[in-house]
């Protein structure tokens, strides 16, 4: 694929999320539990189908008299982040990232008060950022992520994750990962099941911080990437990151990036939206019992709501194929006792 055409795709992941209906539909909430018992598999999943669906895919699977039995080998679980495992509202947390970093590096390019899309940023202004289109949005994302060394960038985004806020919950943006999916990946992981990221957020952005909070190491983690090159730098080596697009890891890159790093299909696949449906299809396809699992945002009071028709995290065609096909979607709303870490009680 051209450069160009690659940039276009990444471009447009951006320009949807800056484009988000603020009157879009919103899902009824839905009173649940919220004390949560911290004992057993899946504690803060609520008893009923969708937690009774996980524990007997996994008993059946792991069992060695089962004819399901799946050898531990091949025990392969791919999860999607934006939507999946933490939040994804009102912009892709990796698009704040951008954004907050245009800010602080204004302090050194004092003309981008009167230059574009970096004077909109400045000015909070999205509907500027999102009209400045592909070459704007581009701009922006090769500016914040190009330029520097891969040890440089992972410094920059760890120093960010430590400090910035989320606009709406006030709280650190890796606070806001959902409780029930840190369990499953434990639990999947303790029935010797091998956990991945497979994800259209950056695959460098991720490694700087996810690997402490999802406990899956680096190499585990799959994403997009920028084109980089090595430097030998008089002995000092060092991976450069330059202004181009490598791979964009959503869609159809994703069983496709599956092949290329893992060279195995996925036994169990979660996703949240139309972009993870190529990842579940394939997982679909594995002649192993394989578990597809949605998550499906229904609760506007403790998160958001939204599916069909929204301008991030759709889920619209892969809703309509999980009813078809009998996949597990689970009701955020009924079937989660809370959402986030802190919202346990003691």
């Amino acid at each position: 694929m051209r450069k160009n055409s690659i940039l276009l795709i990444i471009s447009v992941l951006f320009l949807t999320i800056a484009c988000k209906n603020e009157n879009e539909k919103q899902t009824e909430p839905i009173a649940v539990e919220t004390e949560v018992t911290l004992t057993g598999p899946l504690p803060s999943w609520n008893e009923g189908k969708t937690k009774s669906a996980i524990l007997d895919y996994v008993q059946d699977v792991t069992n060695s008299e089962s004819n399901n039995f799946i050898p531990i080998s091949e025990r392969i679980s791919t999860f999607d982040n934006d939507g999946n495992l933490w939040s994804e509202q009102p912009i892709y947390f990796q698009l704040s990232f951008v954004l907050d970093r245009i800010k602080e590096m204004a302090k050194e390019h004092p003309e981008w008060k009167n230059e574009q899309p970096f004077k909109a940023v400045l000015e909070n202004d999205m509907e500027t950022v999102m009209k400045s289109g592909m070459k704007g949005i581009g701009q922006l994302l090769m500016t914040t992520h190009a330029g520097n060394t891969t040890e440089e960038f992972d410094a920059l985004v760890k120093d960010w994750i430590s400090t910035a806020k989320h606009p709406t919950k006030n709280v650190g943006y890796d606070e806001l990962v959902y409780q029930p999916m840190l369990e499953l990946l434990a639990y999947l992981r303790a029935n010797d099941f091998k956990t991945y990221i497979v994800s259209g957020g950056g695959v460098d952005f991720m490694r700087a911080f996810v690997s402490p909070v999802y406990g899956i190491p680096s190499e585990q983690i799959i994403g997009s990437r920028i084109t980089t090159e090595f430097d030998y730098n008089d002995g000092n080596p060092r991976i450069l990151r330059t202004p181009g697009i490598d791979f964009v890891d959503d869609k159809d890159g994703k069983p496709l990036n599956i092949q290329k790093i893992i060279g195995k299909k996925p036994v169990f696949s979660s996703g949240n939206s139309d972009g993870d449906l190529p990842m579940m299809q394939w997982a679909a396809s594995n002649t192993h019992k394989s578990f597809m699992l949605y998550v499906h945002h229904t609760d506007a009071a403790r998160e958001w709501a939204y599916d069909r028709d929204s301008h991030i995290g759709k889920l619209d065609k892969g809703l309509d194929q999980a009813n078809k096909d009998g996949w597990t979607v689970i009701d955020m709303a009924k079937d989660w006792k809370v959402i986030y870490p802190f919202e346990l009680t003691d």
